[in-house]
């Protein structure tokens, strides 16, 4: 059919370049091994950072949820959407998350969309890091508000945009957790101190903060000892949590604003039951079972002393996310490649989703990954990075 020659230009030139991939299917459940194209390899690529997408507790609850409710929910919330396990779970999860209110989305990405979109109109302004998520730059694109960018963690270039944001009737200050790419935490600390020096608001999107800082994992605001200093918390049900979904934890008055107004949630169908049902299981799981998060901080810990020893630059990390740097768009993929030979699925991350010259290998251990299979991960990225002389 005519009319995308110029779409299949672009493609074959990112093929030319060596930047064109294939999406991958896992012909496993996910874990710390899994297989691909018949063979099995350590997975250092996946969001389960606790082993949660097969735990016992999360299958046991799906499976009742859709015995007792069905496999779907049939509308959307504000219609004939809303189950009772719905709001259930909402109020747990704000008891958990230390707010008044939370409220579900569909996803972390429509969360942010719907935040951003809604509460914010042409006498607002958001100040936001230069290298927050796409989520969050989209749903800014999606305001009519002032949009001014600081320098990523620099906070007198985040002082010097709020003083420039004197004339605006609100404020939001709006920064990652953890940010996806390099693995380093927001110095959340000093940018709650200065936007209460300014009269802003916070917003944190704590997508890769959920289930792995803060007392069992409530995120970067427990970290730090901030809560009830924080406006809105934005997190992920699919990372840590292991199933679907995002989640806003704020004020009972944002929450109803965002129920009428915020459009994700207004226009998609609600989770449904095995969904919600399993979401709420990983609370428990988080409150129950610590030690998943200790294993996941001693893996941690153990895999990012042996790229380090071995050579390998790993950046600004301080989470169990660990980039290894490469830096050419082509040799980074090259690199995954070669490290699937020797059997470790870790893939390469280039431009557009990170800055041209910066492709890395990013990794992400779990808790479920033994000591001995990392130990065999660190052997392949020897012997991968010294076949393509990058060590």
């Amino acid at each position: 059919m005519k009319g995308f020659e110029y779409l299949q230009q672009e493609l074959d030139q990112m093929k030319a370049n060596g930047t064109f991939r294939e999406l991958i299917p896992l012909e496993s459940k996910q874990g710390s091994r899994v297989t691909i194209k018949g063979k099995e390899v350590i997975q250092l690529s996946s969001n389960n950072y606790l082993g949660l997408t097969d735990h016992p507790r999360l299958k046991e609850a799906a499976l009742q949820a859709i015995e007792r409710y069905g496999a779907g929910t049939g509308s959307v919330r504000t219609i004939a959407g809303t189950l009772t396990m719905h709001e259930q779970f909402e109020h747990k999860l704000a008891k958990f998350k230390h707010t008044e209110a939370a409220l579900v989305f569909q996803s972390g990405f429509t969360t942010n969309q719907g935040v951003l979109s809604s509460m914010l109109t042409d006498q607002d302004v958001v100040i936001s890091d230069e290298l927050n998520h796409a989520s969050i730059i989209d749903g800014i694109r999606l305001t009519k508000a002032g949009r001014k960018i600081y320098k990523h963690v620099d906070m007198q270039s985040l002082e010097e945009r709020l003083r420039e944001s004197e004339s605006y009737r609100t404020k939001l200050i709006v920064t990652d957790g953890v940010f996806s790419m390099d693995g380093n935490i927001a110095p959340l600390p000093e940018i709650v101190e200065l936007a209460e020096r300014y009269g802003a608001l916070v917003m944190v999107d704590d997508a890769h903060a959920s289930g792995v800082l803060g007392d069992n994992g409530r995120g970067t605001v427990n970290h730090f000892g901030l809560d009830g200093r924080v406006h809105i918390q934005v997190g992920t049900l699919s990372k840590a949590i292991g199933v679907l979904g995002g989640y806003v934890a704020t004020t009972q008055t944002l929450k109803d604003y965002l129920i009428h107004k915020g459009r994700p949630f207004l226009f998609s169908t609600s989770h449904p039951p095995a969904v919600t049902a399993a979401c709420e299981a990983a609370i428990d799981v988080l409150l129950e079972e610590p030690e998943l998060i200790d294993k996941l901080w001693d893996n941690t810990k153990f895999f990012k002393q042996g790229l380090e020893q071995l050579g390998f630059d790993i950046g600004i990390s301080k989470t169990p996310i660990t980039p290894v740097m490469i830096g050419d768009e082509s040799l980074t993929h090259r690199f995954s490649d070669e490290l699937f030979k020797e059997g470790v699925f870790a893939q390469g991350i280039v431009y557009p989703t990170v800055q041209k010259g910066q492709g890395r290998v990013r990794t992400i251990v779990t808790a479920e990954h033994s000591q001995e299979a990392l130990q065999e991960a660190l052997h392949a990225f020897e012997k991968a990075a010294k076949t393509l002389n990058i060590l």
